[in-house]
């Protein structure tokens, strides 16, 4: 019997020429990453306690993102700590400000095919999308890898998501992500490793992939894989890193998964998820005419270049509705440089677009953009839990940026094909 592709990555960090699911396996991790929410402000005095060093800082990486800029005494001091501790423990790959981890890590070329990583944040799934074995540790298991470089984990039953088809103008990876949320349910596939597979798949773009791995923690997923092929090498090779080796990180034919669920692509409509979870989606018409307060592009899931060339689409040429906010983040000074180089932030910002400091932001609660009690807000966002953004009367809709975009337009919630069908 064939090995599927997460068991072939955990086999290769685990020494061994097979693992199976169910074992219990040790494994050699080849980088660790950490932001400043997560990191030397917990971790830190761990190590101290232990009278330990890292590893090696050379397979470290180290984002402060999550309390930037600082606002206030409490996030300039997490702030100061973590720039102190990189210095102290020579973290050369130490990004400070110039965006979300898990779009910085690959841009900065930390990413090929066939490592096995770990990261400080539940969303550390999306380094699936270059096909490593990638996943989300708390503090303690975080102290444990930096001063080992090994981990451990049970090996993960594997759950195939094949899409096939083409998808309809307006439509893109976070519907398919939401859409996975409502059919599969939050934990739908606790502790496997999702796989999304089919012609679908090998079609879009690493930063749609990314998007895709990024949510199977919604799932429940530990690892949300993607097979690696060109696009996964000109990506990487055009973020000065190294692709390695593609070939060889896909699963057998004759690999067993523990399930597989088959979609087509082309009957997927625009989703929006209601409050308070992402589970929660259904068409976009499902909600149409819901007033809203706030429309914001932001996080790791929603605010990459490809996302904002999404929300120009339908705001290039028309303007916020009177009396909505329309908020964008930046996923990283990268792209948003990229989209100021081609025009993007000109039409957002024409469109009334409010431009924020690039970082997590109001996805994660920090900083400009967080809501009052009773408001509406619509988000490109991953989470949609209540009181995540702002007041616990607070109410955030989930959807892909192309729907933000839209009831930015209209002040209300809106299926986004309408509008690009316009002009």
């Amino acid at each position: 019997m064939g090995l599927t592709l997460a068991e072939k990555l955990i086999a290769r960090a685990a020494g061994r020429d097979e693992v199976r699911p169910g074992e219990t396996v040790t494994v050699r991790v080849d980088l660790a990453m950490m932001h400043d929410s997560s990191g030397p402000r917990r971790i830190a005095p761990i190590l101290e306690r232990l009278g330990a060093k890292v590893w090696d800082p050379e397979r470290i990486v180290l984002v402060s993102d999550h309390w930037v800029p600082a606002v206030d005494a409490q996030s300039a001091e997490i702030l100061a700590i973590t720039r102190r501790w990189a210095r102290e423990n020579n973290i050369e790959a130490f990004y400070d400000m110039v965006g979300i981890c898990h779009v910085v890590l690959p841009q900065g070329g930390h990413l090929r095919p066939g490592m096995f990583a770990v990261g400080g944040d539940s969303h550390s799934t999306t380094g699936g999308a270059f096909g490593c074995y990638m996943f989300g540790v708390g503090s303690t298991d975080m102290a444990g890898v930096l001063v080992t470089g090994e981990t451990w984990l049970k090996v993960p039953e594997s759950i195939a998501l094949d899409w096939s088809g083409k998808l309809q103008r307006g439509v893109c990876a976070k519907d398919i992500n939401l859409a996975l949320c409502a059919h599969l349910g939050l934990g739908g596939a606790e502790y496997a490793a999702v796989e999304f597979t089919g012609s679908l798949i090998a079609e879009l773009g690493m930063e749609e992939r990314m998007t895709l791995s990024n949510m199977a923690a919604e799932l429940g997923a530990q690892a949300g894989l993607i097979a690696p092929d060109e696009t996964t090498t000109e990506w990487l090779e055009a973020a000065g890193g190294n692709p390695g080796e593609a070939a060889p990180w896909r699963s057998d034919k004759d690999a067993e998964y523990s399930a597989t669920h088959e979609f087509d692509a082309g009957s997927l409509e625009p989703q929006v998820a209601a409050p308070h979870s992402p589970a929660n989606a259904a068409p976009a018409s499902s909600y149409k005419g819901v007033a809203i307060d706030q429309a914001y592009i932001g996080a790791c899931t929603g605010a990459k270049l490809a996302d904002l060339h999404m929300a120009a689409q339908v705001l290039d040429g028309r303007q916020v509705a009177r009396g909505t906010r329309l908020l964008v983040a930046p996923a990283s000074r990268r792209d948003m440089m990229q989209a100021d180089t081609d025009g993007t932030l000109a039409k957002l910002m024409g469109a009334g677009a409010i431009m924020m400091p690039i970082g997590c932001g109001a996805c994660a609660g920090f900083g400009g953009g967080v809501l009052a009690e009773d408001e509406v807000c619509i988000s490109s966002t991953s989470r949609n839990f209540q009181g995540r953004m702002g007041a616990q009367s607070s109410k955030v809709y989930l959807a892909s940026p192309y729907a933000v975009a839209a009831a930015a337009v209209a002040g209300e919630i809106r299926d986004p094909r309408e509008f690009l069908a316009k002009g």
